[in-house]
């Protein structure tokens, strides 16, 4: 069966880091196809988040970025259309009913494993989803993947490159005056 990689993002601002994941994601794992799904709205974060763009203006970006960089790699804009809140467990429920030949396969950050039982559905989502975890700095990821293993479907720990560079950091850069052209993309 097809398996198609789903890396979810508020991306915000999308970054050098961001760019590095999707590169190792299509160049290093057995994914046969990779969507970066830019979310509009993270309903676990403050909507008021720094931006120097709205959602539209970073999706548009994130496509432009990656034509460019010649990563073959789909941008999808489905939560823009999706009611709110933005669940997940929603999106994956609404490509798995519009896409029935796909295996969809969940990325996500050790970061985000750390703070999965704030998910909507969270087991749902483990039981039913392969996920592969990219390693964050400042996460013990082998033990996150210990605790949760006993819920998933499968989980992968990616032997990748950890990435140091987040959005928050860039949005505090940018709020404090700080020239961050250089993590951004």
């Amino acid at each position: 069966m097809n398996s198609c990689g789903l890396y979810f993002g508020s991306f915000n601002p999308f970054h050098i880091g961001h760019l590095a994941i999707v590169n190792y994601l299509v160049s290093f794992t057995d994914l046969d196809c990779l969507r970066l799904v830019v979310s509009p709205h993270n309903p676990l974060k403050d909507i008021e988040l720094y931006s120097v763009e709205t959602p539209k203006e970073r999706l548009l970006h994130i496509r432009q970025v990656m034509s460019e960089k010649h990563l073959p790699a789909d941008v999808s804009d489905v939560e823009f259309y999706l009611p709110e809140p933005l669940y997940t467990i929603n999106t994956l429920r609404y490509l798995q009913r519009t896409e029935p030949g796909r295996n969809f396969v969940l990325v996500i950050g050790g970061d985000n494993l750390a703070v999965i039982e704030q998910w909507h559905e969270w087991k749902t989502i483990l039981k039913e989803f392969v996920i592969y975890v990219y390693p964050r700095q400042g996460v013990d990821h082998r033990a996150l993947c210990d605790k949760y293993m006993r819920f998933a479907k499968k989980l992968v720990l990616l032997p990748a490159p950890e990435i140091t560079i987040s959005s928050t950091f860039i949005r505090e850069g940018l709020r404090a005056g700080k020239n961050m052209n250089g993590y951004l993309v």
